[in-house]
């Protein structure tokens, strides 16, 4: 080889390993709820874990699950946690959506102003501040009570907030007693009502109806829900190499966010002002999340979405999501 074809050859070598490699996304957006399950989202743009995939990786949220759908619709967001029956619904809908994995399994509690209730029909005759209208939390609560006897319309007073945050603000300042929150909602209403000056008025508070106890009991299943997980988006849905990629940083932050509870609440309340670095802590401690690809949790997801079926066919778009919903690790299209 000539000695200039050679120098050529070293040149072009060194700079094309300092610039971007020409398949990079320019800009990959993650997209979640203000709850557990993205947290490690968060730490996957503030570690750099997906940098070497797009030029510019952030995380915004998403506060109540109709900006979700705009969102998954108008193709805002390649990377989206949602609730599953969100998932199933936009699926069948014919939404360009698959389900990569599931996170969550356990972030629902009742919190009361009164102690002792650790049945759904316990509040029975009582006023409920609910988030999330015909969505999560509120179709599981309508599904439990069912099964526990309890008329809706008659037996429990429903008062609909746009989301957890807003429940738990209902709580601290006395307007109702009870309120279903996800964490990390429930672990900020329980410090604030403990807190100085909000202490003074707020009210003692109690974790009380545990959702995930209550469904298995009412199902004889174990006591833990398909509730949300990561579902990629638009053009990358069928994009094998990020969804394995995604699936993988995923599951090591949120071993990260387990593993190092503290650290992992102040990068989330850094990005988050509405939540605390104690409280999302607090609510690492007591949430079951397990990064289960999608494909694996199949029986469990569609066992919640039949449910839903029964109850309200409109809730996952009228059917069951076919096979093709169901990504997996290694993620094959």
């Amino acid at each position: 080889m000539p000695r200039h074809a050679l120098l050529a050859g070293l040149i072009l070598a060194l700079f094309s390993s300092l610039l971007p490699a020409a398949d990079k996304l320019p800009r990959l957006v993650l997209a979640g709820p203000y709850s557990a399950v993205s947290n490690p989202l968060v730490h996957m743009v503030d570690s750099g874990a997906l940098a070497d995939l797009a030029e510019q990786v952030e995380f915004v949220s998403w506060r109540d699950p109709d900006q979700l759908r705009l969102m998954a619709l108008d193709g805002q967001a390649y990377v989206l946690a949602m609730p599953v029956n969100v998932a199933a619904n936009l699926y069948n809908r014919g939404a360009s959506l698959r389900l990569l994995n599931v996170s969550t399994w356990g972030l629902l509690w009742m919190v009361s102003r009164e102690p002792g209730l650790t049945r759904i029909e316990d509040f029975k005759g009582r006023e409920v501040a609910m988030p999330f209208r015909g969505d999560m939390p509120d179709v599981l609560f309508g599904l439990l009570a069912e099964r526990a006897g309890l008329n809706l319309r008659e037996d429990v007073r429903l008062r609909y907030v746009a989301n957890p945050l807003d429940a738990m603000q209902l709580l601290l300042m006395r307007r109702v007693d009870h309120a279903l929150l996800a964490e990390p909602a429930v672990s900020m209403a329980l410090r604030k009502s403990g807190s100085f000056p909000l202490g003074l008025i707020a009210p003692e508070l109690y974790r009380s109806l545990d959702i995930q106890q209550a469904w298995g009991l009412s199902f004889a299943r174990q006591p833990r829900i398909a509730q949300a997980g990561i579902a990629l988006v638009g053009a990358q849905r069928d994009n094998p190499q990020l969804a394995a990629r995604i699936a993988s940083a995923y599951a090591e932050s949120l071993n990260w966010c387990q593993v190092n509870a503290q650290a992992c609440g102040e990068l989330v309340a850094a990005r988050v002002p509405a939540l605390s670095a104690e409280a999302v802590a607090d609510a690492m401690a007591v949430s079951q999340m397990q990064a289960v690809p999608a494909r694996e949790a199949r029986e469990e997801v569609e066992f919640l979405l039949e449910q839903l079926l029964q109850r309200n066919p409109a809730l996952i778009g009228g059917r069951l999501p076919d096979a093709a919903f169901y990504l997996d690790g290694d993620a094959q299209p």
